[in-house]
């Protein structure tokens, strides 16, 4: 019997991973709702999913996905031309001035230092989630710190 068929597992997954997927979202669509419905339809593939061979490579998996699922959620609605921008995460107001800026990197960029800064991975855990170079990604995380320090003294 697959541990997936166990709803324990199922609800264990819901549970510790549905505030990170949502962030990770967030990050991309800046609207809590949005954000949401990306997180569902990451489970709902989830679902679908065989076993994973580790827990880690389920989270890494669950990461690549919800990026992705962000991406086409944000070009589908670009092709809508519908821009509502909602902050219902309560930021303060030095870190709302640092996500606006964060916003300003290239995506590539954002999702690196989001990675790193907001979810607390390791650039080694970062490139392994990517499927980068360790070296390539401590060089574009020090591009993007530095390019979000110009953006913040300005």
């Amino acid at each position: 019997m697959s541990k997936f068929a166990d709803d324990n597992f199922i609800q264990r997954v819901v549970t510790q991973y549905s505030g990170m997927i949502t962030r990770i979202a967030f990050q991309h669509t800046r609207n809590a709702a949005d954000a949401e419905d990306i997180m569902q339809d990451v489970f709902f593939s989830f679902l679908k999913q065989p076993p994973f061979e580790t827990e880690q490579y389920l989270k890494h998996w669950l990461i690549r996905v919800t990026i992705n699922k962000s991406k086409n959620y944000l070009r589908a609605k670009r092709n809508q031309n519908a821009v509502p921008l909602n902050r219902d995460y309560a930021l303060t107001q030095e870190q709302d001035l640092v996500f606006d800026e964060l916003q300003k990197l290239p995506e590539k960029e954002h999702n690196l230092l989001y990675l790193f800064y907001y979810e607390g991975y390791s650039a080694k855990e970062i490139a392994v989630i990517l499927g980068k170079r360790e070296s390539a990604v401590f060089m574009r995380l020090n591009r993007a710190r530095e390019k979000l320090k110009r953006f913040l003294e300005e």
